[in-house]
């Protein structure tokens, strides 16, 4: 099966489905207080769903209910979710099968150099604004506790 890009970049006609966008993305952790600590202060608000509290309970790394034990954030329509069932001491590899980052789009490139002024008050170690020009993008590259890379990402400013 193939497919053809639109011009809005969605897909074509005869894939096996018509996304919407994604519901949510969620990142296995390895200490939930830690990484709920790290996220709350990052995203500026406590999470929506929250079963970190229950996380010494020894049957909720099995509760799908319960989010095993994990919590989420949902902001302007989208969730992100941490799952606590890595192994202590375990790390992120973007070298292996799955996610190599997760990008959160911010509004302007203002809102980066924001950004890295909050993230140096607060000790979080972080690369430098980067405009990628071929992509249309800015980009602010961060790391999380688990050495997940994240980058926050704004439209490239057009030339006028």
């Amino acid at each position: 099966m193939t497919g053809t890009a639109s011009a809005d970049g969605g897909a074509g006609t005869d894939g096996i489905v018509d996304p919407q966008g994604f519901a949510h993305v969620r990142l296995t952790v390895t200490d939930i207080r830690r990484s709920k600590a790290f996220y709350e202060q990052l995203l500026g608000r406590p999470p929506g769903s929250d079963f970190s509290d229950q996380i010494d309970d020894p049957t909720i790394h099995d509760d799908p209910w319960r989010t095993y034990g994990g919590c989420s954030f949902t902001f302007q329509g989208h969730t992100l979710g941490l799952r606590p069932v890595a192994a202590p001491g375990d790390r992120f590899d973007p070298d292996r099968v799955g996610l190599d980052h997760l990008s959160l789009r911010v509004q302007s490139v203002d809102d980066l150099h924001r950004a890295v002024e909050r993230l140096d008050a607060a000790g979080i170690e972080h690369g430098a604004v980067t405009d990628l020009e071929p992509f249309g993008v800015v980009v602010l590259s961060l790391q999380d506790p688990d050495d997940i890379n994240l980058e926050l990402t704004a439209p490239r400013p057009s030339a006028a």
